[in-house]
């Protein structure tokens, strides 16, 4: 991780420039950004955003950055950025780590390690939370579609998934598809009486 794109509040310039300093004096490459425009343009070459806001508009510009690039998020809590937080308490931050003015290169350097594996884990348990959703959705067509063969063709629950898996089979489809298809024709159905 080289190059680090830090985000400022416009006119935030002199404020940043002690952390872009430390940050350059400690061999990384800093891209600025106090705008949505210079930040997306310098996006595709940054390694890491390190945001100086205060953390009312760390979540906005933290998603906005993450709709176009899966990135660690870093929060600069300096003195400024602390005290226009103070009344602000949330839990969803996009935030990966925190950088302070005080720290080391070497806690810099780890700082940086360790908020690049937790953007890791994050994105792989969004990954995971994703495909449980589908899941969720999918044993949820197939479950409609069993109590309409339950009650259209008088089987138990067991004989509709076989019904179901058969058709699917003959077909050359996925259960979920087959079911859905059902659920469908069937809704279709009801609304015409």
């Amino acid at each position: 991780m080289r190059s680090l794109l830090v985000i400022d509040n416009p006119g935030g310039k002199a404020e940043a420039q002690p952390l872009e300093q430390m940050l350059e004096t400690y061999g990384y490459s800093v891209l600025y950004a106090s705008s949505e425009e210079t930040a997306k343009n310098h996006l595709p070459k940054a390694d890491a955003a390190v945001l100086h806001l205060a953390l009312g508009d760390v979540k906005a510009w933290g998603n906005r950055l993450l709709q176009r690039k899966r990135l660690p998020m870093l929060w600069w809590c300096s003195s400024d950025t602390a005290t226009m937080s103070a009344a602000f308490c949330e839990d969803d931050l996009p935030i990966d780590g925190i950088l302070t003015p005080s720290m080391s290169e070497q806690e810099l350097h780890w700082a940086l390690h360790f908020s690049s594996k937790a953007c890791f884990e994050r994105q792989q348990w969004l990954n995971e939370r994703k495909q449980l959703e589908a899941r969720l959705e999918e044993r949820k067509w197939i479950d409609m579609a069993k109590g309409i063969l339950c009650k259209i063709k008088q089987v138990s629950e067991a004989e509709a998934y076989d019904l179901l898996r058969k058709q699917a089979m003959n077909e050359r489809k996925r259960i979920v598809d087959v079911a859905t298809s059902i659920v469908k024709v069937y809704q279709l159905l009801q609304e015409q009486k």
